[in-house]
């Protein structure tokens, strides 16, 4: 008998050995090629996390350019162009392919085995994410390489960056390629939003939950809200790029201060989602080298809410320079300085915990340490230029750029580098070294001040932003000169963490080897399945607090300790009290995420270049294989209705409505997409506040008769949606199919009336800001129709094909939730371009 008949007989002897060989079946990673088409957390995570540090060294040479064109004065290193195209594509690169992108794949690498679940609940999304992320980072970055990035600055102001005179391709390049990054970030977000809430294991209460995933909720959510309006300001900057439509040209009624709010309503809570997820990280590492637990937990967790809530209300702090009326400016002073609460008892949070235990100063402890000093210290200028009349004297100097990096790279860079030592052990089996970890802290700690500390004092001399050079004898060459030096001693920091990681020879990782409290540490071995079997929690440290907790994991003693039929599985529990509810079964390894990626990705590609039909083919491409995605790996009937999901529990293989996973991703999608919505309403309505007459004078549409067809028409879609579920409900195949066809022809009309509205009563969009602003919300309504219909449709296919039935409805139920936002919108729509007129 070989050895390998041997090991056989043993696990078939063996019903635990035999359990684990059925789960390593299932979650197996595959080889080769078909590597690439893995979605499992484990592998989807290190490409995401690689990706984007590799991003991350891609700026930070951009930087060092940038720096040594400073060094000196009257200094012609680069060109003046070149060097516009350096610094904003180092900002872009750094807001947009690093800071949040690297949030998302370290929750989607870690939080699964903190949750103790197999995986998250959507792996096809989160691989799907990850590809739109390389394809429009490489777009975007590579750009510079044939002289075609972007170089108006990184927030991309009008009109500087909307004549096409003085902003070329690149501006097109940033437009495009970030709104597809965008939605790589929205996917991410509303995978961890659902992992948060409905893949806890059992017993995992709501206010037991490790401060990670409070910090990863609350920080997905604002996602949702910040990235929107930016991609509500993409489409209107595109629009009158593309198409000439006066959304920023004052001569036509046009503004571009909407660009700035839109922009800074993102633009500000970005700067919270950066810093959030950092001390989520600093919340994790504390309490561990303190040898106790976080004090003051529902503190810290009120601090994160009320940081992510008073976010929102500072984004006109960015622009107190623009002339806003001195109530606006008291607001949101009041409200720049009000943000220093919730963020200040969150660094007291740290520091008590500190204090309660005895801190053992590892390299990771070492990292947050700096980071809450360098913080802090970011902090107070922070309160410094939240007070107008500073800002008026400090804005667009060197002093912003100075305050700016002491937030994010304290609040956000450190950390993260702390929270690599720190988890290292837990992806790779195997320790960083301390020595060079320390030495790594040391250089960028002392680069990062040499670099940033003396442009405070070049800012209050007056050097301006984004100048390429300066002339010799105003005080600034020596600061600029130290700056430099800087720089680079901070980048031999960064090189020694990239060798770190890069070296031979390092050593395994013993068991918890930080002696953590939480549940990713249970187990160090280097299967796919995320965790051996799910435990019962009672604790918000298990490994502390539950002698045993561990074994009774890794011996297949939890919840889930088999794979009998052959499929990945997690469970799915109750959003507060985590009470178990489904066992979901999740779909497997498949090259359709990156080919959905890749199709979408040329459409925006093909865009940018006006390669319209290749554009549309791909798009079109692209959609359909998200339907083929879709049907074949969604919403799947089992074979069974139960399942043993272990310690005498039986669970049901399927839910739909708001016990489904996939009810709260469409709600939580619908909740994203109703905000871009709402700030092309808020575009309306400011434009109405600026103009005395809006609509103006001889304005002649979109008049009533067609706006209010088009609501009707919608009204009637939804309501033959909802009948379509009642008769599935009652078991009527027919009548559900039937519904649904009469559904979409409805809401084809209603479609059709909003274009009709625009395009038959006079309104020139390339004429007056008005008439773009009505085409603009009207087309976005009728698009969302148009999906309304392809779902419609698909439910009606699935009805016919048998996948469809009373018991089997979620595709349904979520179609139903869709057009539930999407009348909403429409009679939006009716009220503001129909009714609205009327009553101005």
């Amino acid at each position: 008998m070989t050895a390998h008949d041997q090991q056989q007989r043993q696990d078939d002897d063996d019903p635990r050995l035999a359990q684990a060989a059925r789960l390593r079946r299932a979650w197996l990673t595959p080889r080769g090629w078909r590597y690439w088409s893995a979605v499992n957390n484990t592998e989807v995570g290190v490409w995401y996390s690689v990706t984007a540090f590799f991003f991350f060294l891609f700026a930070g040479v951009l930087a060092l350019v940038v720096r040594a064109q400073l060094a000196v004065p009257d200094n012609d290193l680069v060109t003046p162009g070149f060097y516009n195209q350096l610094f904003t594509l180092h900002g872009t690169m750094m807001m947009f392919l690093f800071a949040v992108p690297i949030f998302e794949a370290v929750a989607i690498l870690i939080m699964p085995q903190m949750l103790a679940a197999r995986d998250l609940p959507f792996p096809r999304l989160s691989a799907f994410g990850f590809w739109c992320f390389v394809i429009g980072g490489v777009f975007v970055a590579g750009s510079i390489f044939f002289g075609a990035a972007p170089d108006s600055g990184w927030f991309m102001y009008p009109p500087l960056a909307t004549n096409k005179d003085t902003a070329g391709i690149g501006a097109d390049i940033w437009l495009l390629g970030l709104s597809f990054i965008e939605i790589a970030s929205i996917a991410a977000a509303v995978e961890l939003i659902v992992g948060v809430l409905k893949c806890r294991p059992p017993g995992m209460r709501i206010h037991l939950m490790p401060l990670y995933c409070w910090y990863v909720l609350i920080v997905a959510g604002m996602i949702l809200f910040a990235f929107p309006p930016l991609i509500a300001g993409d489409i209107l900057f595109e629009a009158q790029r593309l198409l000439d439509w006066p959304f920023f040209d004052p001569a036509r009624g046009g503004d571009p201060v909407l660009w700035q709010h839109l922009f800074w309503i993102f633009g500000h809570p970005e700067v919270y989602i950066i810093f959030l997820p950092s001390i989520a990280l600093m919340a994790m590492i504390v309490p561990t080298f303190a040898q106790t637990p976080i004090v003051g937990y529902g503190w810290i967790v009120l601090a994160a809410v009320g940081t992510g809530f008073l976010s929102f209300g500072l984004w006109a702090h960015h622009m107190f320079t623009i002339g806003l009326p001195a109530i606006s400016l008291g607001f949101f002073s009041a409200a720049s300085e009000a943000v220093a609460i919730p963020t200040g008892v969150q660094i007291f949070v740290f520091l008590a915990t500190m204090l309660a235990g005895r801190v053992i100063f590892a390299v990771p402890m070492l990292y947050a340490a700096g980071s809450l000093a360098i913080f802090v210290f970011g902090g107070l200028t922070g309160v410094m230029v939240a007070i107008a009349p500073f800002d008026w004297q400090a804005h667009d100097t060197h002093f912003i750029v100075a305050h700016l990096h002491y937030t994010l790279i304290g609040g956000m860079f450190f950390p993260l580098i702390g929270g690599l030592y720190y988890f290292y052990p837990f992806v790779a089996k195997k320790m960083l070294s301390d020595r060079l970890g320390r030495w790594a802290f040391w250089l960028m700690f002392a680069g990062f001040n040499i670099t940033f500390l003396p442009m405070h004092f070049t800012g209050l001399r007056g050097m301006p932003r984004r100048v390429f050079t300066y002339p010799a004898g105003h005080g600034w060459d020596w600061l600029n000169l130290v700056s430099s030096v800087g720089a680079f001693v901070m980048a031999a920091g960064v090189l020694v963490v990239v060798w770190d990681l890069l070296r031979p020879g390092k050593r395994a990782a013993p068991p918890n080897p930080w002696k953590a409290g939480t549940l990713e540490w249970s187990t160090m071995d280097d299967e796919a399945w995320g965790v051996r079997s799910v435990p019962h929690v009672t604790s918000r440290y298990p490994l502390w607090d539950q002698p045993g907790i561990s074994d009774e994991i890794d011996q297949g003693r939890g919840y889930l300790p088999d794979a009998a039929a052959g499929r990945r599985e997690t469970l799915i529990t109750s959003v507060l009290d985590a009470e178990p509810e489904q066992v979901l079964r999740l779909p497997g390894n498949s090259f359709l995420p990156m080919l959905a990626a890749i199709f979408v990705g040329f459409s925006f590609i093909g865009a940018t270049f006006h390669w319209w039909m290749p554009a549309l083919i791909s798009g079109v491409i692209g959609i359909g294989v998200i339907i083929v995605w879709l049907w074949t790996g969604t919403a799947r009937i089992p074979e069974a209705a139960t399942i043993d999901a272990g310690r005498g529990l039986t669970l049901p293989l399927y839910g739909s409505g708001p016990r489904s996973v996939g009810w709260w991703a469409m709600f939580i999608t619908m909740v994203g997409d109703s905000t871009a919505f709402a700030s092309l309403i808020f575009g309306y309505f400011f434009y109405w506040t600026i103009h005395t007459d809006f609509p103006p004078a001889g304005t002649t549409g979109p008049e009533q008769a067609w706006p209010a067809i088009a609501g009707l028409l919608a009204v009637i879609a939804w309501g033959l949606t909802l009948a379509a579920r009642r008769a599935n409900t009652a078991g009527l195949g027919a009548r559900t199919r039937a519904a649904l066809v009469l559904a979409a022809a409805a809401a084809l009309g209603s479609g059709a009336a909003l274009v009709m509205a625009i395009t038959m009563t006079g309104l020139d969009p390339a004429a007056h800001v008005y008439d773009a602003t009505v085409w603009v919300i009207a087309l976005w309504t009728a698009l969302h129709l148009v999906v309304g219909v392809i779902m419609q449709l698909y439910c009606c296919a699935r009805s016919h094909a048998g996948h469809l039935s009373a018991t089997h409805d979620i595709d349904l139920q979520n179609i139903v939730l869709y057009w539930h936002f999407a009348v909403i919108s429409a009679v939006v729509t009716v009220a503001v371009t129909g009714l609205f007129p009327l009553a101005s």
